[in-house]
């Protein structure tokens, strides 16, 4: 039986000009499988040989083979960049001579021309590949001792919760989340994170931090005041008393970060503050 939308080792029962027919194993010539030659790798092979191809379905829905290697196989889950759009859904590029279809009922967001998404890849109910944004299912618990407290991972964003929690795959694989106060910038479906585990949860997902530790938050962000003071010309509306979203919308970062690095900077002697905000020390 042909398995569809993957590799299948078949015998070269007939040739022809424009290429091979590979043998489908039914009782029925019509049923052979064109392996045109632009998608032969190697030498051209002979009746009888027996090629390792890629199955999928062209333009006008007929059985055809490649030997060339696809960036995803059907079942399968993959980061895959969108190349095109229509109104009934994106095309996303899997490195064949025809685009996957990611139809607009299976999208849980927009999705952008030339930004990659995670996607599953299915064959839908007209015997189409298809691919859908909707992968929670599909992807791993990690298992038991996988992951620690304190070990640095990287995940792809696959959706976000009304709440703003992130959902990531690590390693494109594996469930996690990201909690809405562990992240200050505008972080979406696609995007790559790399952050610290905090928690080992219940349920078996991983939920991690894209904030840096501590130490090394403290000095970028006093970089970043020093600079914002600077080209201020010494002086910037916020303290330790500003609120923690006017921290947030200006420096990406939390009120107790900000207040932490404002101590580190005092401490060196370098600002001050007043009523007015924070303000670069004369010498």
């Amino acid at each position: 039986m042909i398995k569809f939308g993957d590799f299948n080792e078949l015998e070269v029962i007939r040739e022809a000009d424009f290429g091979v027919y590979l043998d489908a194993k039914t009782d029925s010539t019509s049923d052979d499988i064109l392996l045109p030659n632009g998608s032969i790798v190697g030498d051209r092979p002979s009746i009888g040989d027996i090629v390792n191809a890629f199955i999928y379905k062209d333009s006008k829905d007929r059985f055809v083979a490649t030997m060339n290697e696809p960036k995803i196989i059907v079942d399968t889950i993959a980061l895959l960049e969108v190349t095109d759009e229509a109104d009934f859904g994106m095309f996303l590029d899997i490195g064949l001579e025809r685009d996957l279809l990611v139809p607009r009922g299976e999208m849980n967001y927009e999705m952008e021309v030339g930004k990659k998404y995670l996607v599953f890849v299915y064959e839908d109910k007209t015997g189409r590949l298809a691919a859908s944004t909707k992968i929670d299912r599909y992807l791993d618990e990690p298992l038991e001792g996988m992951f620690e407290v304190g070990q640095e991972v990287t995940g792809t964003v696959y959706d976000v919760q009304t709440n703003k929690t992130l959902e990531v795959a690590i390693d494109n694989k594996y469930k996690a989340i990201i909690l809405e106060n562990e992240y200050y910038t505008n972080i979406q479906p696609g995007d790559s994170v790399t952050g610290t585990i905090k928690k080992i949860l219940e349920d078996g997902r991983v939920s991690f931090t894209p904030r840096k530790k501590m130490v090394d938050a403290r000095e970028i962000l006093s970089d970043a005041i020093m600079k914002e003071l600077k080209d201020s010309g010494g002086s910037i509306p916020y303290n330790d008393k500003s609120t923690p979203d006017e921290i947030r919308k200006k420096f990406k970062t939390s009120k107790n970060y900000f207040k932490i690095a404002l101590g580190n900077l005092m401490k060196q002697d370098l600002i001050y503050q007043d009523v007015k905000g924070t303000h670069l020390k004369e010498k």
